[in-house]
């Protein structure tokens, strides 16, 4: 059943009242905790006990699985035992550095000699290049190890071969039609891999790798790769499914335990000061600060800054973080001004273009995929941003929505651009910019095979019904269950009826609309963050009730915990 909001369609849940019931009374759970788990399909009792509790031996896949991964270990043993020089080519944002971190402080005790190289965003580009492997080689490195990068990289894999050294790939990109001819490739989306589990960050490959590694040394993994580990996977937006749901929920133990000095840091900064950080306090506040070295900035010192070996680097690096992170966030308010203001002007037609399609020469090229989510959350179609370069090439950063597979538009497309890599849902790109309107072009027209009206209506899924007092300590607990919260398992959203308001709404920085809500004799708070157009229409709907959608979260303020409400869309108001 779909319903219509202001802002949304609401696709609410079909579920059968007789086994929320029973999920309740066999879980001890709440009924809308266990509609949600209804609702999603987690129905049966062996998918409930997957789901809600978590088992190493039946969550998490031997390493060895993965193709080439034992090929990859013993060519590292090796490389230790012989004193070989081994370099890490990482990737600037946070996947890639937290990869590069954990290699470091797995195999620098095993007494490898090991350094590391990751690419200015501007002046190098994406992934290994030719000339960082006729660098390595003129070091005298005998081993190049790429993390989060390195599955399209074909020349530099055959000057890998012409000059003698040998290149381990590890990335969780999806590959091409054909693979780089490296020593080995470790990648669960191989087509001969036998791993059932596809979905890692990079960081997530190269832990399995070490976690191999590892046991045949016969040796305990350093606790802090789950921190990194936890921190990569989150960040790079991966299905919290499967192993990674395992691994997440152990990390975010590991860290709400011991807290590195560098997770301090990023904690204050962010000012969190919650007792325990959920995987959307990680999303949202605090790998978008370790990303913003990577957009604006030099990645390499992040990577030092999650070691956290100097404490007086931690402490300045962290401060930079904090500035950049400010900074990034003012260039995205900014380039999406200018890109509002080209679809208010008519210049950029939503209403009959399946696809955002935006060229700017001053954009950053490390912000503008951050704009391009935005524009997708705001008008449910594919946004492709390009920021162009001197040099006549336009690097860009593309986003989709479910029904649009955007790497294979851009495999589809590929005699047009320079080079592409990425997933489903997120790519990178570089074309020649003579060539962006034929892209363009082509887009549009898959687009249009592909995408069907309702495709392109913003659509949200209710999870469950909930009443206000149901709101309780013992909802908020059962909701733990379902944690972590993040791609493929979202945060729940609950469908509140017939509530009225007994306050005047209150608009905060013209963007932001807080409001007190009431029914049943319960009175809880709400914000709906960046919906200002709800201020006016909230002022003219008074005494009315009207129904809302959103999420149940707790806030923490002056060593007090509340049960509020996150509010996303409401029903149809009065004009």
């Amino acid at each position: 059943m779909m319903l219509k909001g202001e802002k949304y369609l609401w696709k609410l849940p079909n579920t059968a009242i007789d086994r929320v019931l029973q999920v309740a009374s066999d879980y001890t759970l709440s009924l809308p905790i266990a509609q949600t788990l209804v609702a999603r399909g987690i129905v049966t009792r062996e998918q409930l006990d997957a789901y809600l509790f978590s088992v190493l031996e039946r969550d998490v896949e031997h390493p060895s699985q993965i193709r080439d991964a034992q090929k990859a270990v013993d060519r590292i043993i090796r490389a230790i035992d012989n004193g070989e020089k081994i370099l890490i080519a990482g990737d600037y944002d946070v996947d890639g550095i937290t990869s590069s971190a954990l290699l470091l402080i797995c195999l620098l005790p095993l007494g490898a000699k090991i350094n590391f190289f990751l690419p200015n965003r501007v002046k190098d580009g994406y992934g290994l290049s030719v000339k960082t492997v006729e660098r390595a080689v003129a070091n005298g490195y005998s081993l190049i190890v790429t993390v989060d990068n390195g599955i399209t990289a074909f020349e530099p894999a055959r000057k890998a071969r012409e000059l003698g050294i040998d290149l381990i790939i590890t990335d969780h990109h999806k590959p091409h039609d054909e693979l780089p001819d490296a020593y080995a490739v470790v990648d669960p989306h191989r087509a001969d891999c036998a791993s059932r589990f596809k979905f890692f960050a990079g960081v997530g490959v190269i832990f399995k790798v070490l976690s191999l590694l590892y046991e045949c040394k016969g040796l305990t993994l350093p606790s802090k790769a789950y921190e990194l580990l936890l921190l990569g996977t989150v960040a790079d937006v991966v299905p919290l499914i499967g192993e990674n749901r395992f691994w997440v929920r152990h990390g975010l133990h590991y860290i709400n335990s011991v807290e590195s000095p560098s997770l301090g840091m990023l904690k204050a900064n962010g000012r969190l000061t919650k007792p325990k950080l959920s995987s959307l306090d990680i999303g949202f506040s605090i790998t978008p600060q370790i990303n913003a070295l990577g957009r604006l900035e030099d990645a390499r010192q992040g990577v030092r800054f999650l070691i956290g070996s100097d404490l007086n680097e931690v402490k300045e690096v962290g401060a930079l973080l904090l500035s950049l992170n400010e900074a990034r966030k003012e260039l995205e308010r900014t380039i999406f001004a200018e890109i509002r203001a080209e679809i208010d002007a008519g210049r950029i037609d939503v209403t009959k273009e399946r696809v955002i399609f935006a060229v700017g020469s001053d954009w950053p090229p490390g912000v503008i995929g951050l704009v391009a989510s935005r524009l997708v959350g705001l008008y449910g179609r594919p946004a492709l941003l390009f920021h162009t370069t001197k040099s006549g090439l336009a690097k860009g950063s593309c986003r989709s929505i479910a029904a649009f597979n955007m790497f294979n538009a851009l495999h589809d497309s590929k005699d047009l651009l320079e080079q592409f890599g990425g997933h489903v849902m997120a790519a990178g790109l570089s074309i020649k910019a003579e060539r962006l309107p034929a892209l363009k072009q082509r887009l549009e027209e898959l687009a249009a095979q592909q995408l069907t009206e309702q495709d392109l209506q913003l659509t949200v899924t209710v999870d469950a019904q909930a009443l206000l007092s149901d709101l309780t300590k013992k909802f908020m607990k059962d909701m733990e269950y379902l944690e972590p919260f993040g791609n493929e398992n979202k945060q729940p959203l609950f469908l509140i009826k017939e509530v009225t308001l007994v306050q005047q709404p209150l608009l905060l920085k013209d963007a932001h609309v807080k409001c007190t809500l009431f029914a049943d004799g319960i009175l809880k708070p709400i914000i709906f963050f960046n919906r200002p157009e709800l201020f006016e229409r909230f002022m003219r709907q008074k005494e009315r009730s009207f129904d809302v959608v959103a999420h149940v979260v707790e806030n923490v303020w002056n060593g007090k915990t509340n049960i509020e409400l996150s509010g996303v869309d409401v029903s149809r108001l009065v004009d």
